[in-house]
């Protein structure tokens, strides 16, 4: 199968190749900005809107899953790496699915919760946008959509502050990981446009910091279904 080198299809292609060596680095803790900052940033804005039941929507290995659960949540994570998925059902996720975000857009995934949330799982482009469409029919009547990205305007590093795609890198990871998948990078604007013409109202925005370099490290996004 030939795939473009910045595409959706190549993101999943690469996650799948990288799955294993993915779920060992979470974890043990490898990630230094997820051990310091962004693991307990999206955790703390989850529980703060008090859920009973949660969609961890592109839930990779499942950590998120799990600790929601162990907070007596009812939690449906998916992902569309089939490996992915079952490293979370392993690491005890009561519910863990299979399913790409195109299927999930179609109208596959037939539940509602009180939390979306979507932890650095946003990377694409078509799939990203098909997705943040379909989130208001995934969210019950006073549901909220929490996503957690890579701030733009330190994720822009010396490229132009554009929206486009940009190639991946495995820098600081282990010799185990390679053929990095490639991101859509979109600005702070972009996003924001993104959420309201998928029938998304904006609550509230944070910039968690990274205690060291006092810069922030990622964006959080918390939305509500608009009307």
């Amino acid at each position: 199968m030939n795939i473009e080198p910045l595409s959706d299809g190549k993101i999943i292609e690469a996650w799948k190749r990288n799955a294993s060596p993915w779920t060992n680095a979470v974890r043990a803790g490898e990630i230094e900005s997820r051990r310091l900052v962004t693991d307990r940033a999206i955790l703390d804005a989850v529980l703060a809107c008090r859920p009973q039941t949660v969609m961890d929507l592109g839930c990779g290995e499942g950590w998120l899953a799990l600790a929601l659960q162990q907070n007596g949540i009812e939690v449906t994570a998916v992902d569309g790496v089939p490996a992915l998925a079952l490293a979370a059902k392993q690491a005890g996720v009561i519910d863990s699915r299979v399913m790409s975000y195109e299927e999930i857009a179609g109208g596959r995934l037939k539940l509602s919760a009180d939390v979306v949330v979507c932890n650095f799982s946003l990377l694409g482009k078509e799939s990203v946008d098909g997705l943040l469409q379909a989130i208001p029919m995934l969210l019950k009547p006073d549901g909220t959509l929490i996503v957690q990205t890579l701030h733009p305007l330190v994720s822009c590093g010396d490229l132009p502050y554009v929206d486009g795609w940009r190639a991946g890198s495995w820098a600081g990871f282990s010799p185990q990981f390679s053929d990095a998948p490639p991101w859509y990078f979109r600005t702070l604007g972009t996003w924001l446009e993104l959420l309201r013409t998928s029938g998304l109202t904006l609550r509230a925005l944070q910039e968690p910091i990274d205690p060291r370099t006092r810069r922030p490290v990622s964006v959080l996004f918390r939305a509500h279904r608009t009307g």
